[in-house]
Formats: structure tokens, C-alpha cells, sequence
């Protein structure tokens, strides 16, 4: 982590000094860098020491942070990390603009791959991203979300980042196109889980763990499954309030909807949702080699559900 550490402050050197504030603002902000964690740790679990895979997990880094800025841009979020989110503390515009800068500096660092699979991968990866955006724009305000479509925007949204870590590990490693497979899969399955947990914590955590504000994914009016669980158990008076509420974008009855999801057990269901997933992450892992790499792999998918920010 400390050589993709090494190349981020590097590749984020340019001429323009707004740039370099800004996206050392976000990248310095105390983030998890799971993603580029991912990436090694599934290099390491397939032996693989190709000196890419530092350069590629920077660009996960970056293609993340590029989605981190345009993302508090579309939900008008104030707080990340327990912090001033980028666009509350240097405006829109300049979040914006600084998020399609890492995007482009993280196409430019594919190249030095010179591999045109690693380079379909993170494409295809990007691609699916910003379809996920759109879905979750389309879908803001809408009580009417099952769990099926609430699932292809995560995947979409956040799992495709995860996905494309660990798939990419399995090429620079040479592998067969089955463990490539089983590596995206743990990837998906873990990204998934992670975003469930996520959505478990907006109406569970505590916002000084958390680094953001409880209640943000309702003002934004994100039917998440804790909601869509909720609504399917209550009676009909609490569903109501709850619709009413997503479709307002209104937080006035927060105390009032977190004690639905915890009455009615969508928070517990929304977990075992996550453990399920979970486990399917270590399901994926079984036929790869047993190291000290993999081992962790496997306690980062077990230590997952555990998750407090």
C-alpha cells in the first residue's frame, strides 16, 4: 500500500494547482482504499508480483475517487469520512471538473499495462459505473423499487469497482479463465456485501463512526433494502409513512421510520442479505492456492458484516 501510496502522489503531479488541492483533499481524507487492497491482496494470493499491479491499483483509487466526487455533486452531500465533502468545500463546479481529471489521468495510466485486457476490464468497469449513477438518478424518490432493481444498481454501482480489482489481479497473474471468474466473483459478492452493510448503517450507525450524516440516503430519497424490507413488513399506516417520506425526500419522521426498520426486523434481514453475500465471496475463494493472502481475503469477507464506517 505504501509503493500505491508512492504512485498516487505522483500521477496526481500537475500544473494546475486547483487540481492537485482538490484531489489531494479527497484522497488524503482517510479512506478505506479497499479496493486497491483487493487488488494486491488477490495478487498475492495468485503469486503474481508483477510491479503493475501497483500502477493498477492506484488507478482503482483513482476511478473510485473520480465517482466519490461526481456522487456528493448529484446527492448534494456536505459530510464524507467525517469531514466537508470536496463540492462543499470548493464548490460544484470545481468537484465536477477534478472528478473527469482523474478519470482521464487513470485512462492514461492503463497504458503502461500495454495490455488490451486490462484495459477492457476497467472500460467495461467504468462503463457500468456510470450506468449504475444513472440507474440509482432514475430511481431517486421511487417507493416502488423492489429488492431485484435495488440490486442492479449496486452491482452496478459500487460491486463493478470491487469486481474489477480482483479480476484484474487474476490477469496480471496469468490465469485460468476459471479462477479469473471465481476472483470477479468473490470481488462482486464482496462489493455487494459492502454496500449492503452501507445502507445498514444510514439508519443503524452512529455518524461519528460513520464520518457522514444519519438519514442521508432518505433525504435523498434512496429506496435502500432496509426501506424496502421495512415497507414490505409493517402495517399499512407505517409502509405509508415510509413511502411518503422516500418520496419527499423528507426527514422529519427519521426517529419515527428508523423504529419501523428496527420493529419490523428489516434491519436483521437486511444484514443476513449481506452475510449471504458474504458468503458467497468465500464460497468463490475455495479453489485458490492457501496462503497468508488469501487467508486475509477470506477475513476481510468474515470481518465484513462486522463493518461500523
Amino acid at each position: 500500500m505504501e509503493q500505491v501510496d508512492r504512485v498516487i502522489a505522483t500521477r496526481l503531479d500537475t500544473g494546475v494547482p486547483l487540481v492537485s488541492e482538490v484531489s489531494r483533499y479527497i484522497i488524503s481524507a482517510g479512506g478505506k482504499r479497499l479496493r486497491p487492497a483487493l487488488l494486491l491482496l488477490m495478487s498475492g494470493a495468485l503469486g503474481c508480483t508483477d510491479a503493475q499491479r501497483f500502477n493498477l491499483a492506484a488507478v482503482v483509487e483513482f476511478i473510485h475517487t473520480a465517482t466519490l466526487l461526481h456522487d456528493d455533486v448529484v446527492d448534494e452531500s456536505t459530510l464524507r469520512r467525517g469531514r466537508a465533502t470536496a463540492n462543499e468545500s470548493f464548490g460544484n463546479p470545481a468537484s465536477v471538473l477534478v472528478g473527469d481529471f482523474l478519470y482521464s489521468r487513470a485512462f492514461q495510466m492503463m497504458l503502461d499495462a500495454d495490455n488490451m485486457r486490462v484495459m477492457q476490464i476497467l472500460a467495461e468497469a467504468t462503463n457500468v459505473i456510470a450506468e449504475g449513477e444513472v440507474l440509482q438518478l432514475m430511481n431517486m424518490h421511487d417507493a416502488t423499487l423492489d429488492e431485484a432493481a435495488y440490486l442492479r444498481v449496486i452491482r452496478s454501482k459500487t460491486a463493478k469497482l470491487f469486481e474489477a480489482s480482483t479480476r484484474l489481479a487474476a490477469v496480471l497473474a496469468g490465469s485460468t479463465p476459471a479462477v479469473e471468474e471465481a476472483c470477479a466473483t468473490y470481488g462482486q459478492a464482496l462489493g455487494t456485501a459492502f454496500q449492503v452493510i452501507d445502507d445498514v448503517l444510514d439508519y443503524a450507525g452512529d455518524a461519528n463512526e460513520t464520518g457522514k450524516n444519519l438519514g442521508d440516503d432518505l433525504r435523498e430519497g434512496k429506496t435502500t433494502l432496509p426501506l424496502i424490507l421495512a415497507m414490505q413488513r409493517a402495517e399499512p399506516a407505517d409502509s405509508a409513512l415510509i413511502r411518503c417520506a422516500i418520496e419527499a425526500g423528507d426527514t422529519s419522521q427519521l426517529a419515527a421510520i428508523v423504529a419501523i426498520v428496527q420493529r419490523t426486523g428489516a434491519l436483521d434481514a437486511t444484514r443476513a442479505a449481506a452475510a449471504a453475500e458474504a458468503q458467497r465471496a468465500i464460497d468463490a475463494l475455495r479453489g485458490l492456492p492457501a496462503n497468508s493472502y488469501s487467508q486475509g481475503l477470506l477475513q476481510l469477507a468474515a470481518q465484513l458484516l462486522e463493518r461500523r464506517t
